[in-house]
């Protein structure tokens, strides 16, 4: 018998309660961007959130990963609460759980795509040369690990990216429009990578986008103005 089917089984990778972010305009007029009641996601789930640009999808993945910091709720990752932790302790957390795809890569220019990778993994375990040089074997960069951002196309910085993103083994995946700067005909290969990536890792996938024809490809697709609390927000 696998250790696997050893093992008890483990709960949700991500449960989100009552989540809210509320953001002020320099006139005082003031928008609750996030209000969401409740969100889970499972060990190894794949699930894509839509909305239009601007809906508050971004704000929502920089909640979960503690980049932001909500007004109030709770962020539960592997049963611990990033929205109660502090600064460090999110920093921690995020290395330890979270990878993060973001829709402009943010890749270090100076360094070349296995430096880029490599130094994500000092957030993490620490540095691993071996599976780095594996993750971008993977996703079809063996003869680029010296590249630097720069010398690559779009499409090949998106590749280092997601294999930064995963280096650390994350049980949580997240993407933000990580098809959003790619061509259509680009797009639908740049995804199956992202979700075939994920699922090696085995990490859970929370991807955001407002392409439908990403989206057609996820089984479980949320609407974000769905996810919300029902309701306008008071100024």
């Amino acid at each position: 018998m696998s250790a696997a089917s050893d093992s008890a089984p483990r709960g949700p990778v991500l449960v989100v309660e009552d989540l809210a972010k509320t953001f002020t305009a320099p006139d005082g007029e003031r928008t609750k961007v996030v209000d969401v009641p409740s969100f889970s996601l499972a060990e190894g789930e794949q699930v894509a959130v839509e909305g239009a640009s601007g809906s508050g999808k971004t704000t929502f993945l920089h909640l979960i990963a503690g980049i932001l910091e909500p007004d109030s709720g709770s962020i539960l990752i592997d049963g611990e609460d990033m929205a109660a932790l502090s600064e460090a302790g999110r920093d921690r957390l995020r290395a330890r759980s979270i990878g993060y795809v973001f829709q402009s890569f943010h890749l270090l220019q100076g360094y070349s795509a296995l430096e880029n990778v490599l130094l994500g993994m000092h957030f993490g375990p620490g540095p691993d040369l071996g599976r780095a040089r594996s993750l971008l074997e993977q996703v079809g960069l063996a003869d680029r690990l010296d590249h630097r951002p720069r010398q690559l196309s779009v499409g090949q910085q998106q590749r280092v990216a997601v294999a930064r993103a995963v280096a650390n083994r994350p049980r949580l995946l997240l993407a933000d429009e990580p098809t959003g700067n790619l061509d259509p005909s680009r797009a639908g290969e740049a995804l199956e990578l992202l979700r075939a990536v994920s699922a090696e890792a085995g990490s859970a996938l929370l991807l955001v986008s407002h392409d439908r024809g990403i989206l057609e490809c996820f089984g479980r697709v949320e609407s974000f103005e769905g996810l919300r609390r029902a309701g306008e927000v008071s100024p």
